[in-house]
Order: structure tokens, then C-alpha cells, then sequence
């Protein structure tokens, strides 16, 4: 077994938190060795935004923790540190031109996320951190008798000694920055290691949960419209009678299911209700900018401008081509029938539908498949002035390692930066 050189500070995972937090600690003072699973940094980054990298959202600092939900609340501290604002300084300063685009999204001008990855490894390696790529970590190491205060003020019983990597190298340091990502794109080297070395640690970890992920639903008819992008539309979850999540954009029609913006930001609200047995129910208004009777006008305005034809050719004016005849079959009406033939009753039928494509959603594709992993370390554990562990001394945390999720935007990669920033800082303190 070989015994590596001491470190003060050892990050573990080279993502955007871990980077953040080595070249953050390293810069204020510290000896950081980066130590990253993979042949390279920022995998995960690279595939993010459709390869574009939507780095952070335009906002202020309330908006990021609404979009955390109940959980945002601990995140109040970091983001007043390295808010929204600071991010894009972070890079601009960088030389990465950035764009702002609909819905405050902040992306690269170049399109480019390899240019957000490179200006993160710039950082990292231009503050003094060492990297060692290629080398996953097996176990944080610690010892007893830690003399730091934990919760409720008891004495923390364990204190950081360093790392075992795979290979059975031990590398000394007294602080760990805990930031191997979740457990969703396990190609990307986000395989739910640093859950396990966590709860090694006495780290309780909630339940980890899909989010972002694309939805299953029971329709037959989703096959064959599979591709189809529809723009401007509203999509409305309901769990019974209930309505539990309403989001306006775009969304796509996949083989399974539904997936794109709206649906991957409806999805946080599904795994808890169909893992427990509900079937949830989802409603595509198709034409949201039209109230009902705006709506039905429309449709006796091109009924009598199609009034000789069947119905299956008289609504291309309103609708995709791959989507008429299923929105004809949800309504239940022959597509054949002349359209002078319609009756109001059909036609009230094709109004609902249009209003209100339904979709009975079974539950979600697999955690793999999640853009963002909900659940992770608990948020009682970790102090969100410092992001230090309260159980074991030295010990810190950035990052989907967190028990922290928010909905498409840049919000999630926000807060990446600020635990990330926040650890690095009071790691090397």
C-alpha cells in the first residue's frame, strides 16, 4: 500500500461543484489535489443544456431558492455569497461571452459547454490545485476525537485523515470536499459513489429520486407521433381530481411518453405519488392562448372554410400533421366525416380534447435517465453557513451530493457553484 504526500484539502470530484471548490480553496491558501473518477473534468457538464450549458438563471437570489422548493431555504446563505450575478462574473471575467435567453437562461454565446469546462479547469489548475484524473475514491478516512462542535453543540467523534483511493493509495489531508454528483447519467461517472461514502460516514441520505427525467405514460398513441415538438402549450398534472403542477412551453412526444422543459419540471412532483401506487393524469392544452369560446369560434370559422372535406384534412390549419388523427380519435369522431356533417356535440368533444389532450402517466423513465437526482445527503446534517459536515470534522459538502433539486433554468448548476465556492472558501479557512 503507498502513501501519497499530504495534502491540506482534497476535492473529491471534478465536476461543476468540485472544480468551483478546488480552485476556490486553492486560491484561498490551501494545498487542494483534485482527485476526479474519470479521464477528464466536467464530463457531466459537457452533455448538460443539449451540449450548450445553461450555466446559471438571470434572476435574483429569491427566485433560485422558490425553485428549490422547501429545501431552498438552506441554500439562502451560499447564494448571498456567490449569487447569480457572481457566476456570470466568474466566467465573463474568464473570456466566455455569455447570452441571456428566454426564461433568464444563461448560456455560452458560443454554444459550446466545452468552453464552460475549459474555463473551470483554467481556473482550477491557474489557482494552484493539483488534479489527479483517473483516480476514484473508495472511502474517506477518519479517525476519533475530533474537537469541533457538531449538532446540538455534542462533540463531533470524527475527524478527516484523508482518502483510500481504488487502487489502495492512501492520501493524507485533514479537510474533504465531498462533490461526486448524483446517482442520474452513470456514463458520465455520477454512479451515487459519494452517497456510500457519506453514509460510511454516519450521513443519513433521503431517498434518492428521479428529477428532470422524462414521463412513461399508458397512450398507445405516443408511438407514432414519436419526435413530434410542440411549442406554446400548457401541460397540467393531476393527481385524481387534484391539481398538483401546471407549466406553459415546449414539450416533446417520445416512443414512451412525454419529455422536454414543461414535462421535466412537472416530473419532481411524480416518483413519491407512482411509487406508491397512484396513477397521475396529465392534460395538454394544446391552444392555451384560446379560451373555449375564442376556440370554438376558431373551429366554426374553419369549418366552414373547409366544410367539403373530412375532418381528418380540415384541421391542418390548427394542429401538427402527426397529431390530427389522434386528437380526431380522443374526440371520437370518424375521420371520414364530411365536415358539414360535424356535429355541435363532436365538435364540443374535439374543443375539450384540444384543450385538454389527456395522458395517463405510469411514472417516470429510471434515475439513470434523470437530468437531476432528488434526495441525497440530508440538510440538517450540513451547516449552510460553511457546508461542514455537523457529524465529522473536516468533512465537506457541494453539489447534487446534496439533498437539493430545482426544475430546468440554471438553477441547479447555480447552486453547484455557490456550495461549491462556499466549501472550497471555509475548507481552506
Amino acid at each position: 500500500m503507498g502513501v501519497a504526500c499530504m495534502r491540506s484539502v482534497i476535492v473529491i470530484g471534478g465536476g461543476a461543484a468540485g472544480m468551483m471548490a478546488a480552485g476556490t480553496a486553492a486560491r484561498a491558501g490551501a494545498q487542494v489535489l483534485l482527485l476526479e473518477k474519470n479521464r477528464l473534468l466536467g464530463k457531466k457538464l459537457l452533455i448538460t443544456g443539449k451540449g450548450r450549458c445553461n450555466l446559471t438563471n438571470a434572476c435574483e437570489i429569491e427566485e433560485v431558492i422558490a425553485r428549490f422548493g422547501a429545501q431552498g431555504k438552506f441554500l439562502y446563505s451560499s447564494l448571498h455569497r456567490f449569487p447569480p450575478m457572481a457566476t456570470q462574473s466568474f466566467f465573463v471575467e474568464r473570456g466566455l461571452e455569455l447570452v441571456v435567453e428566454r426564461g433568464q437562461r444563461v448560456f455560452p454565446a458560443s454554444g459550446r459547454s466545452s468552453d464552460v469546462v475549459k474555463a473551470l479547469a483554467d481556473y482550477v489548475r491557474e489557482s494552484g490545485a493539483a488534479v489527479r484524473l483517473n483516480s476514484p475514491v473508495m472511502e474517506i478516512l477518519t479517525d476519533r476525537g475530533a474537537n469541533g462542535e457538531g449538532m446540538a453543540n455534542k462533540p463531533l467523534e470524527r475527524r478527516i485523515t484523508g482518502v483510500k483511493l481504488s487502487d489502495h493509495t492512501i492520501i493524507e489531508a485533514d479537510r474533504v470536499i465531498l462533490a461526486t454528483g448524483g446517482a442520474s447519467y452513470p456514463g458520465t461517472g455520477s454512479t451515487g459513489d459519494g452517497y456510500v461514502m457519506a453514509g460510511r460516514l454516519g450521513h443519513t441520505i433521503d431517498p434518492l429520486l428521479p428529477a428532470l427525467v422524462p414521463l412513461r405514460v399508458k397512450e398507445e398513441w405516443v408511438k407514432t407521433a414519436s419526435g413530434l415538438s410542440l411549442r406554446n402549450v400548457q401541460a397540467s398534472l393531476f393527481h385524481g381530481e387534484k391539481l398538483i403542477g401546471k407549466e406553459f412551453g415546449e414539450m416533446l412526444i417520445t416512443h414512451f411518453g412525454v419529455s422536454g422543459p414543461i414535462i421535466l419540471t412537472l416530473s419532481r412532483l411524480v416518483p413519491p405519488l407512482t411509487n406508491s401506487g397512484s396513477t397521475l393524469r396529465l392534460e395538454i392544452d394544446l391552444k392555451p392562448a384560446l379560451d373555449d369560446e375564442r376556440l370554438d369560434a376558431r373551429l366554426q370559422r374553419d369549418f366552414q372554410r373547409y366544410a367539403r372535406k373530412a375532418i381528418k384534412n380540415a384541421l391542418s390549419d390548427l394542429l401538427p400533421k402527426a397529431l390530427i388523427p389522434i386528437v380526431i380519435a380522443e374526440s371520437m369522431i370518424e375521420p371520414e366525416c364530411p365536415v358539414h356533417q360535424i356535429t355541435k356535440e363532436e365538435r364540443h368533444r374535439l374543443l375539450r380534447v384540444l384543450k385538454g389532450l389527456p395522458l395517463t402517466v405510469l411514472g417516470t423513465l429510471p434515475l439513470a435517465a434523470a437530468i437531476v437526482t432528488a434526495g441525497g445527503v440530508m440538510l440538517d446534517e450540513v451547516d449552510p453557513r460553511t457546508m461542514a459536515s455537523r457529524l465529522v470534522d473536516g468533512l465537506f459538502f457541494g453539489g447534487e451530493v446534496l439533498d437539493l433539486a430545482a426544475n430546468t433554468g440554471g438553477f441547479n448548476l447555480q447552486a453547484a457553484f455557490a456550495t461549491g465556492h462556499v466549501a472550497g472558501l471555509n475548507a481552506a479557512s
